[in-house]
């Protein structure tokens, strides 16, 4: 709805100077044309794509007079495609290096990680430590747990926390992350574990949100019940 409007708007932003004063705005038609040219220099600053304005707004000036345009619309469709292209390309590319750095880090961490008093790991590479020990039933796969736990990346950024948000959270155990699964079902009702889950055992090259590619997660995990 916001970019629907946004384009219709142009048309009135491209008929206002960049030296229009607060008192020179004197009919509505004026003053909206104003706010949507704020509106649509925000959201090109935010978009962070160079372009030059003049020629932005003469472009738009000529579609509304009905004036010869200097580029045809097969023309635009080509040059906008290839700029998506290229912008896609440099996307992944960026993406692929966030990737290897991650995998790099993570690979390191646990290497050490591994190593210290109290961390053990299983054979699926999950790495996990005991803070409490409950003396509760421990769940199946296929059961649906009530837990509080605090998600970090490696930097000590959480990313995500029921502890934060003063609410325990429930789910279907084999419907989470394969380290949760595995985890989990080590854990009897009433302890705590600390998780740290190398990504092939959280989400992978994919990522999500603010968990980048390939990222090592930590996790404080408290099983609460078995529902």
């Amino acid at each position: 709805m916001k970019h629907t409007f946004i384009k219709g708007a142009l048309l009135s932003a491209a008929l206002v100077s960049t030296t229009v004063t607060a008192a020179e705005l004197e009919t509505e038609a004026q003053k909206l044309g104003y706010i949507i040219g704020m509106d649509i220099g925000n959201s090109l600053k935010e978009q962070g794509t160079p372009m030059d304005i003049d020629t932005l707004l003469e472009a738009i000036k000529a579609t509304y007079n009905n004036e010869p345009l200097a580029l045809t619309p097969e023309q635009a469709a080509s040059i906008r495609e290839e700029f998506i292209a290229a912008r896609r390309a440099e996307a992944e590319q960026q993406r692929a290096s966030m990737a290897s750095i991650n995998a790099a880090e993570g690979d390191k961490f646990l290497l050490e990680n591994g190593t210290k008093e109290g961390v053990q790991v299983t054979d699926s590479g999950l790495q996990y430590k005991v803070v409490v020990m409950g003396d509760g039933a421990k769940p199946a796969a296929s059961d649906k747990v009530t837990v509080h736990y605090r998600g970090t990346l490696l930097n000590g950024e959480e990313f995500d926390s029921s502890y934060s948000r003063n609410q325990p959270t429930s789910f279907q155990l084999d419907q989470v992350i394969p380290g949760w699964t595995e985890g989990l079902q080590m854990m009897p009702v009433g302890s705590k574990f600390m998780f740290y889950i190398p990504p092939n055992l959280a989400y992978g090259p994919n990522g999500g949100g603010p968990i980048g590619p390939n990222s090592t997660l930590i996790f404080e995990v408290e099983l609460l019940s078995i529902d």
